[in-house]
């Protein structure tokens, strides 16, 4: 996994939930605190949570095959997904159901510095994971917000981590409070209440993370950025005069699909347009790295028509009023992609998150 997949991140969260689920399960044995055994779930499955992810991000690695030819980089999306899974089904649901018991029949919590010392343990614990979540994401966010980092990150792991790490210092904070209202009252309803509400917080970022994961799983074009960056690259102004139309896919988080349709000088031989296109892909690679799988489909383009407005769909801009040339019908030059389409009017990919 690359650093950008936040390894160091998910090594210290999986220490730190294993230690941490060991001490809640000793602390619910001693004090029969269901606020404990609920948290004790929480990190049990956080553990198994991490290592999803590193497993996805081995996977992930494999060299592309015949029956996928485009590699396995949304392993990671998969894994994401099922880590979401787990949190709202193994985190969640048990939760919310072992609250509800306690609310039913509540008994007094025994020996409670147990649950009050694993407590204070396990936030400094998870404070240490977060921070180290949150180094590394500052080393990727630039200038996003923590909302827009989550939803327009490509690499699912430091949401990921983010999110389970955050959950879980307010569920400790939630746990805490059960238990020192239970204990301070003497009703151990409030251990059932603050249970429950660990059980709604988790199910509520399970929500959010199979949001999040779906629309990775579904296909994210490049970032706005990298969308100019790879538009400024195609054309040279010689034999690549401009872009009809242009769409871009992530395969991974790190792998990058360009498709595009460019305009050329209708009397350019096909060498010149096959050097062209070699030179675009090469510029293309150079402005952004990640962009390893590259289609670029010739044709030409008419000005008398771009002129006279008559076909704004073949803009080279990509659209009406970006350009002064337009494709002509039919195309003249042989192509590797699919045949030429209807004219369109596509909307332009910019970012615009999960």
């Amino acid at each position: 996994m690359s650093a950008s997949g936040g390894t160091k991140a998910i090594v210290a969260a999986l220490g730190a939930n294993l230690a941490i689920a060991v001490a809640k399960f000793v602390a619910f044995l001693f004090s029969g605190s269901s606020s404990m055994l609920a948290e004790s779930v929480h990190s049990l499955a956080d553990s198994g949570n991490q290592g999803l992810l590193l497993l996805g991000g081995k996977k992930a690695k494999r060299e592309a095959t015949p029956q996928h030819p485009f590699g396995y980089g949304r392993e990671r999306y998969i894994y994401a997904f099922l880590v979401s899974i787990v949190l709202f089904s193994v985190g969640g649901m048990f939760a919310v159901y072992e609250g509800y018991e306690k609310i039913k029949n509540p008994h007094e919590i025994e020996a409670w510095y147990w649950p009050v010392g694993v407590l204070v343990f396990a936030i400094i614990a998870e404070g240490f994971s977060f921070r180290t979540a949150i180094k590394e994401s500052n080393e990727t966010r630039g200038a996003l917000s923590w909302t827009e980092f989550i939803r327009r990150a490509k690499a699912p792991e430091l949401p990921v981590v983010l999110l389970e790490d955050f959950g879980a210092l307010i569920g400790l904070v939630l746990a805490l409070g059960g238990v020192g209202l239970a204990v301070g009252t003497g009703d151990g309803v409030w251990d059932g209440i603050g249970t429950l509400c660990i059980g709604i917080l988790l199910i509520v970022i399970a929500v959010v993370l199979a949001a999040e994961t779906k629309s990775l799983l579904l296909g994210e074009a490049a970032g706005t950025d990298q969308v100019e960056k790879i538009k400024t690259a195609v054309v040279d102004g010689d034999t690549v005069t401009g872009i009809i139309h242009m769409r871009t896919l992530h395969l991974g988080p790190e792998e990058l699909l360009v498709a595009a349709k460019i305009a050329v000088q209708h009397d350019d031989t096909a060498t010149e347009v096959a050097n062209a296109i070699n030179a675009a892909e090469s510029r293309i690679r150079e402005a952004v790295p990640i962009a390893r799988v590259i289609y670029l489909e010739p044709d030409i383009y008419n000005e008398a028509a771009a002129r006279s407005g008559t076909n704004p769909a073949k803009d080279p801009a990509g659209g009406p009023g970006g350009s002064t040339a337009v494709a002509a019908e039919p195309p003249a030059t042989a192509s590797a992609s699919a045949p030429d389409e209807a004219p369109e009017t596509p909307a332009d990919p910019t970012e615009t998150g999960h």
